[in-house]
């Protein structure tokens, strides 16, 4: 028997702007204990997988002229998406995705979590502790001492004050009160904007919703490369841009580079920066995932980005919003589950807990290719340059506080029946499949990814 369509369904296809006869084309089924937690996790993931595969039908009926197709959500497929990036193998060997300074460490009065994946985040970290950069496997015990003599704050302030990612522990109640807090409750799940009168250039008679769209992927992990493997599987020829000084975890890539190209560009640079050009030129999507400023000092805002290539659709994400304090701080989802009470809240008195995946991070990444997929649904009806932006804050507030619990946990869940194996440049690649679908739409990426930053900056076929 299909569950009614669920709240945060609802809230999402609400937020995105659609039409809401269009929620009767979804159904639920399939075990849905494959992500237990304290918050609604199971909600939150068969809501952003949900609007995204709807948003795809509306989009591929608008581009073949069929009737918008049914769209069935499988619990258990949804979980083991949310897991990918756990789950991902080559060649049988697995990776851990996060590095022996990323954790949660007791402050003077309190917790602290940082985030040391990258060597340059490691080694600000040291730095803003005053660690040696050579201390090796002795740099966890002396961090360990030098947060053990500041409070939570002092940590905090620290470490961001020279570019590194430390986030005090705090409950729902103290970020709720927060300047920050105050001003990310007051914003919407997502926004849409229409920044100008564009005409629509894109045909019709497709196969696939995304079928002859190129999208400039400008964006790190995870959310942003969730959303665009998600563009991806939809048919559109993604391009990875990553800047060549900031190196990206192969590992990571099996998992989110599904579907795509990858290539370095530096904007710095006069030719790479002329190659850029050319590939806006070309462009339909582009996606950023840099804080704030990161990418405006490129000249890459949204109206300079319109002014140059009219008719985009421009995707950006952010840990914190683009609005408060916080509006330029890096973040990561496992930093925004501290600061936003979420460890507390999963936690216990002794120590702070975690959701049971990055579901913020997977979460937001299916809303902002639903973003995108209904940006270019409404481009295509009334034309214009349209921008969406998200905010893993925005994200955590809709878990905690507008959220109600999936009904009926079902623990039969096992994550083997949608798993894959392909042959890939890496080795034999296992994968997670897509967890979004509609009746008659792809059940794979057409491609597995490639070796990070290997691919020329050209779009596919040039």
């Amino acid at each position: 028997m299909n569950s009614p369509i669920s709240s945060g369904t609802s809230q999402a296809w609400a937020a995105l702007g659609a039409d809401s006869s269009l929620l009767d084309r979804v159904s639920y089924g399939g075990p849905s204990g494959g992500l237990p937690a304290r918050l609604p996790v199971m909600e939150l993931a068969r809501a952003t997988v949900a609007v995204c595969s709807l948003a795809a039908a509306e989009l591929n009926s608008l581009r073949t002229g069929r009737p918008v197709m049914r769209v069935r959500v499988d619990d258990e497929a949804v979980a083991t998406a949310f897991l990918s990036d756990r789950l991902v193998r080559v060649d049988g060997r697995g990776w851990s995705t996060f590095s022996p300074l990323s954790r949660f460490w007791r402050a003077a009065d309190g917790w602290v979590r940082t985030h040391a994946n990258y060597p340059h985040h490691r080694a600000r970290l040291l730095a803003a502790l005053g660690v040696q950069r050579d201390a090796g496997e002795k740099a966890v015990d002396a961090v360990a001492r030098a947060i053990a003599g500041l409070t939570a704050l002092e940590v905090e302030e620290t470490v961001y004050a020279v570019g590194g990612l430390a986030i005090a522990a705090r409950g729902p109640e103290d970020w709720d009160k927060s300047e920050q807090g105050i001003t990310a409750a007051a914003q919407p799940l997502l926004t849409t904007a229409r920044i100008d009168d564009a005409p629509d250039r894109m045909p019709d008679g497709a196969p696939l919703p995304c079928a002859g769209l190129r999208v400039l992927d400008l964006t790190r992990v995870l959310a942003g490369p969730v959303a665009t493997r998600t563009l991806a599987l939809q048919g559109a020829d993604v391009l990875r841009i990553d800047a060549p000084q900031l190196p990206e975890s192969q590992e990571a890539h099996n998992d989110t580079g599904m579907g795509k190209r990858s290539t370095t560009l530096d904007l710095g640079q006069t030719t790479d920066r002329r190659l850029f050009e050319e590939l806006l030129g070309e462009a339909d999507v582009v996606v950023t995932g840099y804080r704030p400023g990161a990418l405006e000092r490129f000249g890459l805002t949204p109206e300079a980005l319109a002014e140059r290539r009219p008719g985009l659709v421009i995707a950006q994400l952010s840990a914190w919003g683009r609005y408060g304090p916080w509006h330029e701080r890096r973040g990561f989802d496992s930093l925004v589950q501290v600061a936003t009470g979420i460890a507390e809240l999963e936690g216990s008195p002794d120590s702070p807990g975690v959701l049971p995946a990055q579901a913020l991070d997977h979460g937001t990444g299916y809303l902002l290719a639903a973003g995108v997929l209904r940006a270019l649904t409404e481009q295509h009806r009334t034309g214009g340059t349209r921008l969406v932006r998200l905010a893993l804050a925005q994200t955590a507030h809709w878990l905690i506080h507008d959220l109600a619990p999936a009904p009926g946990e079902d623990e039969g869940f096992n994550a083997e029946h949608w798993l894959t194996e392909t042959d890939s440049p890496m080795g034999r690649l296992r994968h997670a499949l897509p967890p979004v679908s509609y009746e008659g739409g792809p059940v794979d990426w057409a491609r597995p990814p490639g070796r990070w930053g290997t691919d020329a900056p050209v779009w596919g076929g040039a």
